[in-house]
């Protein structure tokens, strides 16, 4: 379960709520009692969202200016800035989701595939090479990008396209960095990076070279 409550059906008063709820869960189903969604997940980030109306709406506008006819940016280049930025900051649910929309706009197999270890395949063009380095140094180098990066960018794509390939790909680390905190979606999971217990035998002075000096 998230971290936070999720809203019902009957709590919900907002209208933009109950319109995504019956887009994404079909009219009359309650999300939390009868959760899933078309694309497998079980639909919690929208419940846990739905604490927020305001907020809900905000998000949902968000996704709408990715998709807006305005935008000049190749989806294809958009998308490996979101999957890519949903692999560094280690959100299962981005990353997933992102791939499926990689998939839609007939991105090989092989592409999708190599988003983790970009740095080292060569299934990728110089064009969509540079992109994926932006949004590294979006999202692992928390915006810090030498200008270089731009002086390759700038060679295919214009000022406005760049700007708007750094909002959408920072935008979703956001909702990576969300996602995972709340465990909401797939990133409700358990921590990876735990201590392994040693064997029973096993003792620590061993570990250390030799016993403690006092």
């Amino acid at each position: 379960m998230p971290e936070l409550r999720q809203v019902p059906r009957s709590e919900v008063t907002a209208e933009v709520i109950h319109r995504y709820y019956d887009r994404l869960f079909g009219e009359g189903r309650d999300p939390v009692a009868n959760p899933g969604t078309a694309t497998g997940t079980p639909g919690d980030w929208w419940t846990v969202f739905a604490l927020c109306p305001d907020i809900f709406q905000h998000a949902v506008d968000g996704f709408a200016v990715y998709r807006h006819p305005d935008r000049k940016i190749d989806p294809v280049l958009r998308e490996l800035g979101q999957t890519r930025a949903g692999w560094v900051k280690g959100s299962q649910f981005v990353f997933s989701q992102h791939c499926k929309s990689l998939r839609g706009l007939g991105v090989s197999e092989e592409k999708i595939a190599a988003v983790p270890h970009w740095t080292v395949s060569d299934v990728f063009d110089d064009k969509e090479r540079a992109v994926l380095a932006y949004a590294d140094c979006l999202t692992a180098g928390d915006g810090r990008t030498p200008s270089a990066v731009f002086e390759k960018l700038k060679t295919f794509w214009s000022d406005e396209e760049i700007f708007e390939f750094t909002y959408i790909t920072t935008l979703y680390a956001m909702h990576a960095v969300i996602t995972r905190a709340l465990r909401m979606e797939y990133d409700n999971r358990e921590e990876p990076i735990v201590e392994i217990a040693a064997p029973e035998s096993f003792n620590a002075g061993d570990f250390l070279g030799g016993a403690r000096r006092s």
